[in-house]
């Protein structure tokens, strides 16, 4: 809480993405990307985009053998979400990193995103 009296909630609600003025909970978006054959794991973000304020980037890491065909993920989440809620990026990673309770960094990896989209 601020001195004015501003509650500021941290938490799993921190991750939100709020693109084109859409909320994305990106945890919705995570679970429909593990059910593609060529994702392990995988954790969206947002990254700052002009258009869109935010736009959502996927960090997946690739199951055993497979090459992660961006297209083909992205057109994967469409199939089963609303549009706006597919990744405008894919970015493979060699590992999601998770710790060992499951947590995920999402900060590290907004900035990793960050840093490779700018690329």
């Amino acid at each position: 809480m601020d001195s004015d009296g501003t509650i500021h909630l941290l938490g799993r609600g921190s991750v939100v993405i709020n693109t084109g003025g859409e909320k994305v909970f990106p945890e919705e978006v995570e679970e429909v990307l593990k059910l593609h054959p060529a994702v392990r794991d995988a954790v969206c973000v947002g990254v700052p985009d002009e258009r869109f304020g935010e736009a959502i980037c996927a960090l997946v890491e690739p199951a055993d053998g497979a090459t992660v065909d961006p297209d083909d993920v992205i057109e994967h989440v469409r199939a089963r979400l609303a549009r706006y809620k597919a990744p405008k990026i894919v970015h493979a990673v060699p590992t999601i990193g998770r710790s060992p309770a499951g947590k995920v960094d999402y900060k590290g990896l907004r900035d990793l995103a960050v840093a490779r989209s700018k690329t």
